[in-house]
């Protein structure tokens, strides 16, 4: 239900926390339905579930990508400036 609200949805997202999520949960992963986007200049993290699930989607994704020393990439230069 969030998708149309992104101007652009971040591809990848729900297929690395899977992947990540695997480790821990191993199967049911495939009831995950975590996405990503950027709206107005804003990321949007959604990942439904338990706080294990937040606090992985943190340490193994979101935390790198708002890290302007993280390379070869990540999101800092396309955020809102404030």
């Amino acid at each position: 239900m969030i998708e149309p609200l992104f101007d652009c949805k971040i591809e990848g997202f729900g297929e690395l926390f899977c992947m990540f999520s695997w480790e821990d949960i191993g199967g049911s992963t495939l009831q995950s339905r975590a996405v990503a986007g950027m709206a107005n200049g804003m990321l949007i993290f959604v990942v439904q579930g338990s706080t294990s699930a937040c606090e992985s989607a943190w340490k193994h994704i979101i935390a790198d990508q708002i890290d302007v020393r993280t390379d070869p990439c990540n999101f800092v230069s396309h955020l809102k400036k404030l």
